[in-house]
């Protein structure tokens, strides 16, 4: 028993001296590094974010580069609203308006009812006529010639729902105009002379129709 005491503290003075070099190494590990504070993070990849959207949209706050110098968007903008501005909104309120008129009245122009029109126009224009040359003569794309159609459409489906056009005044319309009609059938050339009398017919109610629209309506410009 007197033998073994000694092998019990010279265990034990081992494990103290581990335990002392081991402490003796924390200190010298280098410190953690600090991280970045993640609000900072978010904030560069944000920047970065933006500048990359700038950039590929870079024509939204660029419209021309002159000799190096560029005409920034809001430039035109300014200038543009300034020159044409009334003219445009004035037209807008009025799309708005007959709009919500056809609205109101369960008017609907379908895209057939667009397609036919445009095909008529055509038609009366002549065989060597193409939707391309009269786009180009009107100075217009073919989607701002379609809602322009689109529009005159509204306006007769709304303003022509109750006219009722006798075939006396059908006849009459073909006999005084038989030369600008393009029609040789029959039935179609009678269908083209009640067409080209209904918008006679809604010519003349689109004025007073469009002024009541504009009295009721409430409108308020920031322009």
């Amino acid at each position: 028993m007197l033998l073994s005491m000694p092998k019990k503290k010279t265990a034990l003075t081992s494990l103290k001296a581990q335990k002392k070099q081991i402490e003796d190494l924390v200190p010298m590990m280098p410190p953690e590094k600090k991280k970045m504070p993640t609000k900072w993070v978010w904030v560069v990849v944000i920047a970065l974010g933006l500048i990359g959207v700038a950039w590929m949209n870079k024509g939204m706050v660029v419209a021309a580069v002159v000799n190096g110098k560029p005409v920034f968007r809001w430039d035109l903008n300014r200038v543009m609203t300034a020159r044409y501005g009334e003219q445009t909104l004035e037209g807008m309120i009025s799309e708005q308006l007959i709009a919500d008129a056809a609205k109101s009245s369960g008017v609907v122009v379908s895209k057939e009812d667009v397609d036919t029109k445009v095909a008529d126009v055509l038609k009366s224009l002549g065989s060597n006529v193409s939707l391309d040359d009269l786009l180009k003569y009107q100075g217009m794309t073919k989607s701002d010639f379609e809602n322009q159609i689109r529009l005159q459409l509204t306006v007769e489906k709304v303003l022509g729902r109750d006219l009722e056009i006798a075939d006396a005044d059908v006849d009459a319309f073909i006999a005084a105009n038989r030369a600008t009609l393009v029609s040789t059938d029959a039935a179609a050339l009678r269908q083209e002379a009640k067409n080209a009398i209904t918008s006679q017919k809604v010519s003349e109610k689109l004025q007073p129709w469009f002024m009541e629209l504009k009295d009721k309506a409430k409108i308020t410009k920031f322009l």
